[in-house]
């Protein structure tokens, strides 16, 4: 199991009842994960972000990719059209409130935002409640491959409903962050934001390449914005990704990094203990502007 991954279950706050958990996910409307509900009870009224829908055309949309039909949740400025597209990569636990939040967010600065459920050929992050069993039995399942081909879908459809596919975007988390370095090595994409995914690792069948393999080929400049007290992803491998990327492509040179000082794992999630106020609000920033910067916005 990746050290990083397993720090997105560390902190989660134990004690959420699964009748409670049952009532939230009927509530919210949206694609829940369980590490959602075990963690934003004790700690969403003090630090979650909750971004309403007014102005948005926002819910569950469908697509098909090789015969399987591939949900998602966007969020749109009602009523336009020309929009510019940012994908939206979930955690391990899959397309949950905090995911459709940022989609919120995104959508109340002009973009279309889409955030697929990338997991569900293999399973439903909702039916587990131990990181062990969902890395094993889900996560560890899910070919980059079909990921990749499940990203160009959701560019597709968002193409077909009021995107601009000459200004795409990504941004993901932990290991939605490890997959937007890798789209952008892949996809139709103008630049990416990647939040503490992972950069490093052992190939195998389903994850040939890791960022710091791909990092020479970027078709579009990536800011990677890291947390300095993140024990799944040391500060060396960092450094490796950097002299990777001196050493590629224009896009690879342009791309930055960002290390915050005493910011642990997952440090943008609002929703858990890690949340860091601070980071988190200026990593937002630096995120709007790179899209901005680099033709996105």
């Amino acid at each position: 199991m990746h050290s990083d991954l397993q720090n997105d279950f560390d902190a989660l706050v134990p004690g959420r009842s699964t009748a409670a958990g049952a009532s939230r996910r009927t509530a919210l409307g949206v694609l829940l994960g369980a590490g959602y509900a075990a963690a934003a009870a004790p700690v969403m009224a003090q630090t979650a972000v909750s971004t309403p829908a007014d102005g948005l055309t926002a819910g569950e949309v469908h697509f098909a990719v090789n015969g399987f039909d591939v949900r998602a949740y966007r969020a749109a400025p009602q009523g336009k059209t020309g929009l510019p597209v940012v994908l939206v990569i979930s955690e391990i636990f899959g397309v949950h409130e905090y995911i459709a939040d940022v989609c919120r967010r995104l959508a109340h600065e002009g973009y279309l935002a889409v955030a697929p459920d990338l997991f569900a050929r293999q399973g439903d992050p909702r039916a587990y409640s131990e990181v062990a069993k969902l890395m094993s039995e889900l996560v560890s399942k899910v070919p980059d491959a079909q990921v990749m081909a499940d990203l160009d879908g959701a560019v597709q459809w968002a193409g077909a409903h009021g995107g601009d596919l000459q200004r795409v975007g990504i941004t993901g988390f932990c290991w939605g962050g490890r997959i937007t370095w890798l789209y952008a090595a892949h996809g139709p994409v103008k630049a990416g934001v990647a939040w503490y995914g992972r950069l490093v690792g052992q190939a195998s069948a389903l994850n040939p390449k890791h960022p710091v393999d791909l990092a020479p080929i970027l078709k579009a400049p990536v800011l990677g914005l890291y947390g300095e007290k993140d024990a799944g992803i040391p500060l060396d491998t960092i450094d490796k990704m950097k002299s990777a990327l001196s050493e590629g492509s224009a896009a690879a040179k342009a791309s930055r990094f960002v290390v915050y000082p005493d910011a642990p794992h997952a440090f943008h999630a609002d929703y858990r203990p890690s949340f860091r106020k601070e980071a988190a609000q200026d990593g937002w920033k630096r995120t709007l502007a790179w899209f901005k910067q680099h033709g996105v916005a």
